[in-house]
């Protein structure tokens, strides 16, 4: 097993939720890569994607994914991490990657009101769909693991675990 577990997929899959259950479940740290963003810019993903362009909110995701240096750690990503060649392939370097899939009519539910306070950033307006057709192609391009999310966080975490330990 690679020393890191990279965590991927679209907002709202509960990256951070499992990720941080799968970290106590291995006593490694939790670093969420959103948090880095704000760390790094000094500012909420909100201010960057309202004030900034899609361009320069994509450089600051990709400087939080490619300079990160750790071990024993779960990553939890920022859904459009994977649309970032350099960063996601240094994260494929450092860690297993489990892709989180959720169903798009989940997605719709969970995120229709929230893009913007969750940082979800986009070239244009887009819709939950537009967005999932975007991103779906990278995150099986990338993925090491893929795992259904309609299970409960738990059951997650034992599954994510059988996949990786074998």
């Amino acid at each position: 097993m690679k020393k890191n577990i990279v965590l991927i997929g679209m907002p709202g899959t509960g990256k951070s939720a499992v990720g941080k259950a799968l970290a106590n479940n291995y006593g490694w740290e939790f670093i969420d890569t959103d948090n880095r963003i704000v760390e790094l810019e000094g500012r909420s993903l909100p201010d960057i994607i309202e004030n900034g362009t899609y361009e320069e909110f994509l450089a600051a995701e990709g400087n939080a994914g490619k300079t990160l240096k750790c071990k024993d750690a779960v990553i939890a990503t920022g859904g459009s991490m994977v649309l970032i060649e350099d960063a996601i392939v240094h994260l494929k370097e450092i860690g297993t990657v489990v892709y989180l899939k959720t169903s798009l009519d989940i997605l719709e539910n969970r995120l229709e009101k929230t893009m913007v306070s969750r940082g979800v950033a986009t070239p244009r307006p887009m819709t939950v769909s537009e967005i999932f057709k975007m991103r779906e192609p990278y995150y099986d391009k990338y993925a090491d693991i893929s795992v259904d999310c309609t299970n409960g966080i738990d059951k997650m975490v034992k599954i994510i675990v059988k996949e990786i330990e074998g």
